[in-house]
């Protein structure tokens, strides 16, 4: 499953209080496909970019122009490198979980240590993406996914031959690293090589894949550790890292703004780079050491002071990491609160549920995680639905629609107890499924399709901290909910959650134009 989850992208783990451990619950989230932000003209009508103040130069689009109309087969093999670098990130966020039992029994390791196996591979990519987005519209995206798959295979080599708990925790810290280069250039470098239909089909493979990844994840995790031993899940990267880097250099051209300066913005880097890592660190340890404990509160209050401080820098900054003007894009900004409720909700239902069926219904966790595949059924037979709805009307509606879907969705669980029909489980996932599946073409188009090109990395990296500061703040604000309210009330307020921010997407969506 995905969103982005995401992200994060990420993961959500569960908390660890229990003699028997608890697996991590991943959140998935939707790397979404594309949306024209101006997409408002007759059926199939593909408008400009939107441009927040004087567009890019000729030479600017010559760079995509070049890449949009090559041979067929260049450029499919071109999307089949792009999606497998995502899908190789998408299962390392996802497989790891279930082999924690056999990883803690051979390094000799406690369960609690173990999670921030997970942990800290999340908050170094989410550190790391915006920074990485950037580097991307400077240097080279397929330069940025090179480096990043070279050192996200280099890194898994040192996670494989782990001998102790230590190493594997730098090992999957530091593929954060490869996994922040990875995940926005992949995104960018798709309206760079694709255009038109075929855009919007390439950002649909992109988010099935990105799905896919999460929802086969613990399959693959469970099968790579029961038959070849859990280092197994790191080595598989290298071959097909390999691979991948092989296909994208003979078949991917260079993307980049060719006018944009080299001058780096350090601090705001820094800045922003801190307070998403203190944000995330904060959100994720809070479920397990409580949200009163003083680091929890104190990396929180860092996270926004940092926030500011970097808004501050960037207002003055003569090259800044970030032109702010890419917010004053409304269309960009309702993407960004759609795909933040999105993971927010998708990442807290699947955290509460996991915990439900396991603790109330008495499920194992394979068979919790089984119980969740209708949400992936629909978010599979409907993600191309909402790309052709997008390609004829504009995105705006079928995020819409989606968001309308997800909150019917969260009420329908809304009636859930502790002995109700499981049928009505099914039923409310299908439905919040439909809607995700509706809504993630549309929103990750606009976010990264339609803004001028020279800002389509810094676009993607804001856009996947969305996911992942979305996944992490559902985990967090469900499973507080849940310490006052039943589990059916606490998804009725989630509902209440994506209904109020269906009303700052309208607002912020301009309709578009007859």
């Amino acid at each position: 499953m995905t969103a982005d989850v995401f992200a994060f992208t990420t993961n959500v783990e569960m908390h660890a209080a229990s003699s028997t451990p608890r697996p991590a619950v991943r959140f998935v989230e939707v790397f979404v496909t594309p949306v024209s932000l101006g997409r408002g003209g007759g059926a199939g009508h593909r408008p400009g970019r939107m441009m927040p103040g004087p567009g890019p130069d000729s030479e600017t689009d010559a760079v995509t122009d070049a890449t949009t109309t090559g041979p067929t087969t260049r450029r499919g093999l071109s999307l089949t490198a792009i999606c497998a670098a995502a899908g190789m990130v998408w299962l390392a966020f996802a497989d790891l979980g279930v082999a924690v039992p056999a990883i803690a029994d051979d390094l000799d390791a406690e369960m609690a240590a173990l999670q921030w196996a997970n942990n800290a591979f999340s908050l170094v990519t989410g550190a790391l993406v915006i920074a990485a987005g950037k580097f991307g519209d400077i240097f080279g995206r397929r330069r940025m996914l090179s480096i990043g798959i070279v050192l996200f295979a280099a890194f898994s080599l040192v996670a494989a031959l782990a001998p102790n708990v230590g190493t594997l925790i730098a090992g999957r810290a530091l593929m954060g690293i490869g996994a922040a280069l990875i995940l926005p250039a992949t995104l960018a470098l798709i309206p760079a090589e694709f255009s038109g239909p075929a855009e919007l089909t390439a950002f649909g493979v992109w988010q099935a894949v990105a799905w896919g990844g999460q929802a086969i994840g613990p399959a693959v995790g469970g099968l790579l550790t029961d038959t070849l031993g859990w280092p197994w899940l790191f080595w598989i990267n290298l071959p097909v890292a390999a691979l991948t880097y092989l296909a994208l250099r003979v078949s991917t051209p260079e993307s980049l703004d060719p006018h944009a300066s080299r001058r780096i913005d350090w601090l705001g880097l820094v800045t922003i780079g801190l307070a998403i890592f203190a944000l995330l660190f904060g959100l994720t340890a809070g479920p397990g050491v409580g949200w009163s404990d003083p680091l929890v509160v104190v990396l929180l209050v860092v996270s926004v002071l940092l926030a500011f401080s970097w808004y501050a820098i960037e207002r003055r900054a003569a090259e800044p990491l970030v032109r702010l003007d890419l917010f004053r894009l409304r269309p960009y900004d309702a993407a960004l609160t759609a795909n933040l409720v999105m993971n927010l909700a998708f990442a807290g239902l699947s955290y509460l549920l996991v915990l439900w069926l396991q603790n109330v219904r008495g499920y194992d966790a394979v068979q919790a995680g089984l119980l969740l595949l209708p949400a992936t059924v629909g978010i599979f037979v409907f993600i191309p639905r909402g790309s052709r709805m997008s390609a004829r009307r504009g995105g705006r509606m079928p995020v819409l629609l989606g968001l309308v879907l997800l909150a019917g969705g969260l009420f329908v669980l809304g009636f859930l107890t502790d002995d109700v029909s499981l049928w009505l489980l099914a039923a409310g996932l299908l439905v919040i499924g439909v809607g995700l599946g509706l809504l993630s073409t549309p929103i990750s188009d606009t976010a990264v399709g339609e803004v001028p090109p020279e800002l389509s990395g810094a676009a993607a990296g804001f856009f996947k901290m969305s996911s992942m500061v979305g996944g992490a703040l559902g985990v967090a604000v469900l499973s507080g909910l849940s310490e006052g309210f039943s589990t059916g009330g606490t998804l009725v307020i989630t509902g209440l959650i994506v209904l109020a921010a269906l009303l700052a997407v309208r607002q912020l969506w301009p309709k578009p134009h007859a």
